[in-house]
Parts: structure tokens; C-alpha cells; sequence
């Protein structure tokens, strides 16, 4: 038996069986044969090689038998020339087929693997943040990576194999049919005594193999927990480096042991084909034999059987798993499409407009908002621990609310945590559309007008600014790719860190690192606000900006603040009080619903809520303020 056709045998064997009882819908079918559309004249080029290929597999035996019979036996040295030199012709043409069937095979693979990727990506790209918030980032990976992979083989491995191997086995079964019924027969008759031995391997194999990239996966999990800068530091603070080594050596030593056993099965499958393939070549030289000593067949129509037999078995192995190939191939196309049809909850309005021209007011008017449950946004398969969470409606964390920030005016958002604060400036940027009431900005809701220039409007500095592996220009540059570097400077120098970046040997060029994690917390906070300034929004939310800093990098970011918040409509969530007193009002947040609204002065002589927390964080009695 071929090597190739070995192959051929040994994945259809041992392919996961359990895809066999899946069910795929005709309407999946047409939806993967809409990607194969563009491809179509491909496809055909494709499988005109395949039976091309075969027809030159059944014709070399045929001239090979031509050589003894009329060649060799007869002393013909002419008929032996010319049928040795369409063998190599033969040959030549069969290597050639196989480079152009190769090629148009991965033309066709990997632009579908484009095609999906991109769609996927794009379509992941413009879910809302709560799909993110739940979906493990590895599962998604996932169907970006060995999904779509799996999909495009329904093109190429699939589509080629179970094509191809259905050619051959016709063509050559007809052939050996023709030569002599008696030899194919007999020979047919051994395929049993393969196919059992081989089931039973295969679903050890298969066993084995899930059990590996379990294993695989929980160490792949560990290292990206452990790798990254936040994962190494809590391992290290807590002392903890060689219990992460016990337990990674563990699973490392299971896939160890796996890989031995898995590599005993398969030369255990391989041997048994081998032993299969010798057993049938023996039968046949010996009934053969036997007939051509008889005068039935021919000597060359032998050797010709022979020949034949060595590309029976791997196509009839594989065509006897043709249901698990095709399911395997097209439960991968059903998972990408999986996530292809989960909708996006913040969607643009078809009549979608631009965000007005000139100073902007944000104006909250009956305001309700309860967070999706999971069945909204997300999807079982993408989290890591799957639960049924109840369908029942969650409660509003946003009630009634209802206030107006002028044009060029900064309002402060305060109160105790879980009160709503940050998810007002999420419903801003339309992180999350309102359940109830509007959201205008420019006296237009944030539902009408364009994602595009909305948030071309609106800028966030969040408590934890996230910072890419990258340099600090490329990290600027997120904001304004085309800005020059004189415009990254004059925007460091706006957000009191331009000093400290012309001090760095490479400067502008400096990496972050992971997250950021080489900066300090506070030089990572004014790099993300010169990033913002340079995006120039009109309308500014500050999400707790300065929450965890030391005072000197509070300081220096608030300088930075206090300037940037000039002209623009600003919305600034504080936990620090001090950092607000100047507010042109301050809403107080309680269980999602405005409890106090007023300037600083006014709300300390309410003695209200926003009193006590003052007095809180300051330890100031009522009668020394």
C-alpha cells in the first residue's frame, strides 16, 4: 500500500466518530456553498485533476502489463522502448498533476480561510462589550484558528478525498474487474479483516487524542495566565513559582505518556496495513499464479493486479468513513457560523446622521438600563464554564435618570461602588444602548447618529488605561495615525509626561511592554490621556482617571487634567472628592438613581449623602468644613 494512501486510511480511521450523529440543516449546506461560489471555477479545474490523476494511477499498471505481455514475452525490444518511455511520460504528467492539483487546492483553502477569518474577525470586532466581558478569549481564538481551518479542509482535504478516493475506487476496481474477477474477489475478501482491527485502533486513538489536547489546552491556559505581567507578579508575591511548576510538570509528564502510547498505536495501525497489504499480495501472487500457470490470465495482467491492489485499500478505507470526513468538515463550518450569526446589540441606525458640528450637550432624559443576560450577548461554547444562568429579566442598575451637561461645562459624577457611575459614561459611548429613555449628545440621540462620529466626539480615560505591546508612538497613534511626532510631543507636553519621554534613551520608540506594565501607574495614565488629547474629543468622560494613584502622580495627572478639560462638555466619575470641587454641578449615585444634585458647596450644607462621604474620606466633622 502507498504511503499516501496509508495516510488516507489512518485519518479516515481515526477521525472523531461521535461528529457522525451530529445534524447539519440544508440551510448550513446552501450557506457553505455560497463561500464556494467565487471559488467555483477552481473547484472544477481541482476535480478535473483528481480524475485525471486517477486515470494515470490505473494506466501505469496497464502499461507495465503491456511491456511483459507484448514486450518482453515476445521479444519486442520496440514495443518495450516506446511503452517504457509512456511510463515515464506518465510519470511526468502524474508529478505535474499533482503540483497544479496542489495549487489550486491551497488557492482555494486558503482564500476561504481569508474570507472567514476576516468576517469573523470584523464581525467579533463590533460586538458589544459585554460579548467580551463573557466570551473566553481563547474559545474565540479558536474558531478564528482551528475552526475556520477545519471549515476550509471541507474544500480541499474533504472534498478532494472523498472525490478522489470514489474515482479511484471505481476505476480501479473496474480494472482489476477486467483483468481477472476472480483475483479481485478474493482480494476484496481481505478487507474485513483490516477494517475491524483498524476500527478498534481508531477509537483508542481518537481517545487518546482528546485526552492530549485536553491536556494541551490546560497547559496552554497556564502559561497565558502565568506569562503575563499581572499573572507573574500574584505568583511571585505569593511565593508560589514551584507549586506552578508541580503542576505544569504534571500535565507536561501525562502528555509525555500520551505521546508514547499514541505513538505505539499508530505503528501498530501501520504495521497491521502493511501486514493486510502483504497478506493480499501474497493471495494474490498465489491465485494469480496459479491462474496464469493454468492459462487464464496472463503473466503481465498479474504483475498489472499486483500493481493495482496496492490502491485498493486506502480508498476503500477512507470512502468507509466518508459521513465522519464530511460532518467533521461541516460542524466546523456550523461553529463558525455560530458566532457569524450572534447579533450585535449596538448597531448603527440605517439613517444613522453625524454627530452635529460645534460644542456638544449630553443630556440624560428618563433613563432606564439593565445589563443583557447571557443568552442576549454571548454564547455558551465561547465561555470557559458554561452555567444556565436564569432567563428572568435582570434589574434595572440604571432608574429614571435624567440630567443635562451644558456645552463646555463639567459635571462630577460620585457615590458609593455598584451606584451606576461607570455605566452612565458606558451608555455615553453606547457601550450598551439604553433600556428606557435617550441619551442625546448635540440634541440628537446617540441611537441616530453615526458610531463613527460618535466616538470621533466622545473620549474615556478609564481607572486602568490599557497600553498595547508596542511603542509609545505606536500606543499614540491608536488616536491619529497620521499625526507627525511633533504632534505625539505637543500632546505628551499637554499631559505633563513629555519631559520624561524626551529623558528615554529611545524615546518615542520606547516599548511599554505588556500593558504597559514598564510604565508606572501614573506615567501610564498621562500616556493615555496625551492619546486622548490628541484625539481632540468635544465631549470628555473621565472614569475615576485618577483613583490609583500616589499623591505626587495624582498631582501631576490632575495638572494634566485641569487643562484638558477646558472648553470641552466633560463628565468626570470621581472617587476622590478633592478632585471636584470646582464641578459646575455634581450628581450624587444611589442604587442607580440621582439621590443629590448641586455644586459642592450647596451639597455639604445639605448634609446629605455627598456630606458623608466628604466627611468620610476626609475625617471632617460637620461643624469644621
Amino acid at each position: 500500500m502507498s504511503g499516501e494512501h496509508a495516510w488516507l486510511a489512518y485519518r479516515a480511521m481515526t477521525r472523531d466518530r461521535s461528529v457522525a450523529q451530529r445534524s447539519v440543516g440544508r440551510v448550513v449546506v446552501r450557506r457553505i456553498l455560497g463561500y464556494a461560489r467565487p471559488y467555483r471555477a477552481l473547484v472544477w479545474v481541482f476535480l478535473a485533476t483528481l480524475v485525471a490523476a486517477s486515470l494515470l494511477s490505473v494506466a501505469q499498471p496497464l502499461l507495465f502489463r503491456r511491456i511483459i505481455d507484448q514486450g518482453i514475452s515476445k521479444g519486442d525490444a520496440r514495443v518495450v522502448t516506446i511503452t517504457a518511455l509512456l511510463v515515464a511520460l506518465i510519470a511526468v504528467a502524474d508529478a505535474g498533476l499533482g503540483l497544479v492539483g496542489r495549487w489550486y487546492s491551497s488557492r482555494i483553502g486558503e482564500g476561504l480561510i481569508f474570507d472567514l477569518r476576516t468576517q469573523v474577525y470584523d464581525h467579533v470586532q463590533r460586538q458589544s462589550i459585554a460579548f467580551f466581558m463573557r466570551a473566553q478569549t481563547g474559545a474565540l481564538i479558536a474558531r478564528l484558528n482551528s475552526d475556520v481551518i477545519g471549515a476550509q479542509q471541507a474544500f480541499t482535504s474533504t472534498l478532494g478525498g472523498v472525490i478522489g478516493n470514489l474515482i479511484s475506487l471505481v476505476i480501479v476496481l473496474t480494472t482489476m474487474m477486467l483483468l481477472s474477477w476472480q483475483v479481485t474477489l478474493v482480494s476484496l475478501l481481505l478487507v474485513p479483516v483490516f477494517l475491524l482491527p483498524a476500527r478498534w485502533m481508531g477509537r483508542r486513538l481518537q481517545a487518546l487524542t482528546r485526552e492530549q489536547m485536553q491536556l494541551n489546552a490546560e497547559m496552554s491556559t497556564q502559561m497565558s495566565e502565568r506569562f503575563n505581567v499581572a499573572g507573574a507578579l500574584l505568583v511571585k508575591l505569593f511565593g508560589r513559582p514551584a507549586d506552578e511548576a508541580a503542576l505544569f510538570g504534571g500535565r507536561a509528564g501525562r502528555v509525555r505518556d500520551i505521546g508514547i502510547r499514541m505513538a505505539m498505536a499508530n505503528r501498530w495501525f501501520f504495521t497491521a496495513l502493511t501486514l493486510v497489504a502483504s497478506l493480499a499480495t501474497a493471495v494474490a501472487y498465489g491465485l494469480g499464479g496459479n491462474l496464469v500457470v493454468s492459462g487464464v490470465i496472463s503473466l503481465g495482467t498479474l504483475l498489472a493486479l499486483v500493481a493495482l491492489l496496492a490502491q485498493l485499500y486506502g480508498p476503500l478505507t477512507a470512502l468507509s468513513n466518508v459521513r465522519v470526513d464530511v460532518m467533521t468538515a461541516l460542524v466546523s463550518f456550523e461553529r463558525v457560523f455560530e458566532v457569524l450569526d450572534l447579533p450585535t446589540m449596538v448597531q448603527q441606525a440605517p439613517d444613522a446622521t453625524p454627530v452635529p458640528d460645534g460644542p456638544l450637550d449630553v443630556r440624560f432624559d428618563h433613563v432606564r438600563f439593565r445589563y443583557p443576560l447571557a443568552s442576549e450577548v454571548s454564547l455558551a461554547s465561547l465561555e470557559s464554564v458554561a452555567r444556565e444562568e436564569s432567563q428572568q429579566s435582570a434589574a434595572d442598575v440604571i432608574r429614571d435618570v435624567t440630567f443635562a451637561v451644558p456645552p463646555g461645562t463639567l459635571t462630577a459624577i460620585v457615590g458609593p461602588s455598584g451606584a451606576g457611575k461607570t455605566t452612565l459614561s458606558a451608555l455615553v459611548t453606547r457601550l450598551y444602548d439604553v433600556t428606557e429613555g435617550s441619551i442625546r449628545i448635540g440634541g440628537q440621540d446617540v441611537r441616530e447618529v453615526t458610531l463613527a462620529s460618535l466616538q470621533e466626539a466622545v473620549g474615556v480615560v478609564t481607572q486602568d488605561a490599557h497600553l498595547f505591546h508596542d511603542t509609545i508612538r505606536a500606543n499614540l497613534r491608536y488616536a491619529r495615525p497620521e499625526a507627525s511626532d511633533a504632534e505625539l510631543m505637543q500632546a505628551c507636553r499637554a499631559a505633563q509626561i513629555g519631559d520624561f519621554i524626551s529623558g528615554l534613551p529611545n524615546g518615542l520608540d520606547t516599548v511599554v511592554g505588556d500593558r504597559g506594565y514598564r510604565l508606572s501607574g501614573g506615567e501610564k495614565q498621562r500616556l493615555a490621556l496625551a492619546r486622548l488629547l490628541l484625539k481632540a474629543p468635544r465631549v470628555l468622560i473621565l472614569d475615576e482617571a485618577t483613583a490609583h494613584l500616589d499623591s505626587e502622580s495624582e498631582a501631576a495627572v490632575q495638572r494634566a487634567l485641569d487643562d484638558a478639560l477646558v472648553g470641552r462638555t466633560s463628565i468626570v466619575i470621581a472617587h476622590r472628592l478633592s478632585t471636584i470641587r470646582k464641578a459646575d454641578q455634581i450628581l450624587v449615585m444611589v442604587d442607580g438613581q440621582i439621590a443629590e444634585r448641586g455644586t459642592h458647596e450647596e451639597l455639604l450644607e445639605r448634609e446629605g449623602t455627598y456630606a458623608d462621604l466628604y466627611r468620610t474620606q476626609f475625617s471632617v466633622e460637620p461643624a469644621a468644613r
